[in-house]
């Protein structure tokens, strides 16, 4: 018989949310043990509850809100929302907690859960959620208790309110927008505040479907992308903006329809609301750091690198009370909304930017794209990550080399290049960025060499790994 110690979650339970196939996986019945073990964890006594666009959300918030109000808890069912309703409501409204009924960009079938805390702390493997679901293993406690309200909350028209009132544009232009809601959730959310803009939308499945059938909204895949860039391209669009399914990435496209990698974003970003708060502190993970990490001080700010992860994000944010971060991933994190990550401030700040500025897109990023060139992210499937990891690092150790650190899986400077390589926490994965110094041939050089070593180092360990009992 197992010790409690060996006792693992459900496989739906991943490093940072809850996700699975339904019903194999997630179904009503495990969404009712899911908050009961919640609600033993965090004793909260009020909890907002969203779900995304997905067909099977309305049930599993159903189960989520019975459970939750049978044992005492009051609700506030915001309904169908985008991950950062959900965030905005636990915090702005006071609350003890949210679930969030969301897959983000996972295929349509399946569903899951993102738990916060007060003031939308996330609840990961390192803060709980491991426990929660260990918790599900268990009968579920008894309860004597009274039994909560339920409340049907319309929060979208406040967070408008305060997106536009602390993120909104200065002075009033036009710009010409193509917005790819991707049928997720995006596109109600970006109505309500088109109502407060001088903007001109040409949408691209704004409504919401579960369905997803124009494919699952994830505009990371280069497949994903050729629609929007076309479509600012025979618009003349000044802007075209993507959004994953829950809303809570949004990807950039500058007036000739180039997609523009999330690094450049960051540092972007990072650059403006500086002027605004010189001398704060900027998180950004070590995936890609140059350009960053130079635009940040040259803005007088004070860089600080971040293990990857919304969670390690924001708990680094919070303590050293960060203006702002950034991940090459698409996810901006900042102060005034809760430390928490949004797709709608990037899209404010860049045109609020662009007004400001008179420049387009493409010449914001021009000089620091020809700067700091980058691989894109490459993922290979591998076995044995952390051995090729240990192999890589091994292989690097040279004279030449400036700096190696395993923060976040493997990282490595030379003078003109870098890299990381680090393992999924979600896939059997290792995921590649390179970047180097305004040399774009030495990075495809040293993109095929690097992707030639991990090829070799993961046959060398395959018969290692057959032969170990």
């Amino acid at each position: 018989m197992n010790s409690p110690s060996d006792r693992k979650p459900p496989a739906c339970f991943k490093a940072y949310d809850i996700r699975g196939a339904v019903p194999s996986e997630i179904d009503a019945a495990l969404t009712s043990r899911i908050t009961r073990a919640y609600i033993e964890f965090l004793k909260p006594k009020r909890v907002a509850i969203g779900y995304d666009a997905r067909q099977t959300g309305p049930e599993l918030a159903r189960a989520a809100e019975t459970t939750l109000t049978q044992n005492g808890v009051d609700v506030l069912a915001l309904g169908a929302v985008a991950t950062e309703e959900l965030y905005f409501a636990t915090a702005s409204l006071g609350l003890d907690g949210g679930i969030m009924v969301t897959a983000s960009h996972n295929p349509a079938g399946d569903n899951g859960f993102k738990l916060v805390r007060s003031e939308a702390r996330p609840i990961s493997a390192d803060t709980g959620l491991h426990e929660i679901g260990i918790s599900t293993l268990d009968p579920p406690p008894e309860h004597k208790t009274r039994t909560g309200r339920l409340e049907r909350v319309d929060i979208r028209p406040k967070l408008a309110q305060h997106l536009i009132e602390h993120f909104g544009p200065r002075q009033s232009r036009s710009f010409r927008i193509v917005a790819n809601a991707g049928n997720g959730m995006a596109g109600p959310l970006i109505q309500e505040l088109a109502r407060h803009l001088p903007f001109e939308w040409i949408w691209l499945h704004e409504v919401p479907d579960g369905r997803f059938p124009h494919g699952v909204p994830n505009p990371l895949l280069p497949e994903s992308r050729s629609e929007t860039a076309q479509l600012v391209h025979a618009t003349g669009a000044d802007l075209g903006l993507a959004w994953d399914g829950d809303a809570d990435r949004c990807f950039f496209y500058d007036e000739t329809g180039r997609f523009i990698e999330s690094y450049y974003l960051v540092g972007l970003i990072a650059a403006f609301l500086l002027t605004e708060h010189p001398g704060a502190t900027i998180v950004h993970d070590p995936r890609l750091v140059w350009n960053t990490r130079e635009l940040v001080t040259a803005s007088g700010g004070q860089p600080l690198v971040c293990k990857s992860g919304h969670a390690f994000i924001k708990e680094a944010m919070r303590t050293n009370d960060a203006l702002y971060g950034g991940e090459m991933s698409g996810h901006h994190y900042f102060r005034d909304f809760s430390y928490c990550d949004s797709g709608m401030i990037p899209w404010l700040v860049v045109t609020r930017l662009m007004a400001e500025s008179g420049m387009p897109l493409s010449q914001l990023v021009e000089e620091r794209m020809a700067r700091y060139p980058i691989s894109g992210e490459i993922n290979r499937s591998v076995e044995h990550p952390g051995a090729i990891l240990d192999t890589l690092a091994k292989l690097h150790r040279a004279a030449d080399t400036l700096a190696i650190d395993r923060l976040d899986g493997l990282s490595v400077e030379y003078d003109h290049w870098r890299f990381n390589v680090r393992a999924s926490n979600t896939e059997p994965l290792l995921r590649i960025n390179l970047e180097a110094r305004a040399d774009t041939r030495l990075l495809v050089q040293k993109t095929s060499s690097l992707l030639r070593e991990i090829e070799q180092a993961s046959r060398t360990l395959q018969p290692t790994a057959r032969s170990t009992p």
